[in-house]
């Protein structure tokens, strides 16, 4: 087995013996077997836009099968491990740790798991049924660093989700979708930008800075999922709504899709 499956394993093993002394190893799913869990995005997905490998899982073995212990390894060696008691209804422990390894060895497992889970379709298994012996060639080294293009937008949502944006209250109090779209340069650090109208507010309400509120853009896509697909779109940006799930670029030619939640 791979040295950073063994040290995940020992990581695992040491968790629930502090943490949950109480459970026995038949109260775990195959006793306790560790599944590498890949089925929801993929390894590559994970690496190139979480910086992570899959996450690692021991489940509770009843009806519920919920986990019992959760592992993330992160691509700069970070680990956090999260423990489940009251099979699974309770957080018991947090635990930041790492792993000494270097950034090639944990980029050298990302390929290696992709290769022998993905490419195979052997998804959320046992670590111990998947090949992680193995020599990775530099053609497949090669072949893998440039599917990272293919995750740039994704990589550049999710970081996005987390920046700041001026929000009309109409969207956020009075329930109105977003009907208009603009992004500028950000003013500062943590700030995407981007401003969201309703599309029906007129200038005094505009320039009333009652009438506008700071939001995360994760919580305008919670508002209004259409929006989600535009906020990568670059600085310069402005956009109206021009039915219930599409936007298009502001020509001033179209009257504003105005609608509520």
């Amino acid at each position: 087995m791979n040295k950073i499956f063994c040290k995940i394993t020992e990581m695992i093993n040491e968790s629930i013996s502090k943490y949950l002394p109480d459970v026995k190893p038949e109260d775990l799913e195959e006793n306790g077997k560790i599944y590498y869990m890949n089925g929801k995005n993929g390894t590559e997905f994970d690496w190139y836009v979480n910086d992570k490998i899959s996450d690692m899982m021991v489940f509770y073995n009843d009806k519920d099968n919920l986990g019992a212990v959760k592992l993330t390894v992160y691509d700069n060696g970070c680990v956090l491990i999260y423990v489940y008691g009251d099979k699974g209804n309770k957080l018991v422990q947090e635990i930041k740790t790492s792993i000494d390894i270097n950034e090639n060895e944990i980029f050298e497992l990302a390929v290696i798991l992709r290769n022998e889970a993905d490419d195979k379709r052997v998804w959320d298994s046992d670590i111990e049924k998947i090949n992680t012996d193995i020599v990775i060639s530099d053609d497949i080294i090669i072949e893998y660093k440039s599917h990272e293009k293919y995750y740039k937008k994704m990589r550049m949502r999710k970081e996005m989700l987390g920046l700041g944006a001026y929000v009309s209250k109409k969207i956020i109090e009075e329930g109105w979708k977003v009907g208009y779209m603009s992004r500028d340069e950000a003013m500062h650090e943590g700030d995407s930008g981007w401003a969201f109208m309703a599309g029906n507010e007129d200038d005094d309400y505009v320039n009333d800075y009652r009438n506008i509120a700071l939001c995360s853009i994760y919580e305008v896509c919670r508002l209004d999922p259409a929006v989600g697909k535009y906020i990568v779109n670059p600085v310069g940006t402005k956009m109206i709504r021009v039915s219930s799930s599409e936007f298009e670029i502001d020509n001033n030619d179209r009257k504003i899709y105005l609608e509520k939640r």
